[in-house]
């Protein structure tokens, strides 16, 4: 007869591992702009899939796109100037 064994505490033995840590969640909070303006645009991007894009399509992918590239801009901007050693370039 074999015996059906569960195996949570070795699944939950390492399961303070497996959760973020206090950097990566700060990490993703400053990324969180990028990750809403790239959701925006491929929102923007999936209406258009099945049809012919309307001018007002256009234009809210060419916003959506605009938008996600300032988007990663500033990100760049803050992460360089939290680099430089006193904050100036």
């Amino acid at each position: 007869m074999n015996h059906i064994v569960t195996v949570q505490e070795a699944v939950t033995a390492f399961g303070d591992f497996l959760e973020p840590t206090d950097a990566e969640l700060a990490a993703i909070e400053q990324e969180m702009p990028v990750i809403l303006a790239d959701v925006d645009l491929l929102d923007a991007q999936i209406t258009t899939l099945d049809r012919v894009p309307s001018e007002v399509d256009e234009r809210r992918i060419r916003r959506a796109r605009r938008r996600a590239l300032a988007a990663r801009v500033a990100l760049v901007n803050r992460t360089v100037d939290a680099s430089l050693p006193g904050g100036a370039a």
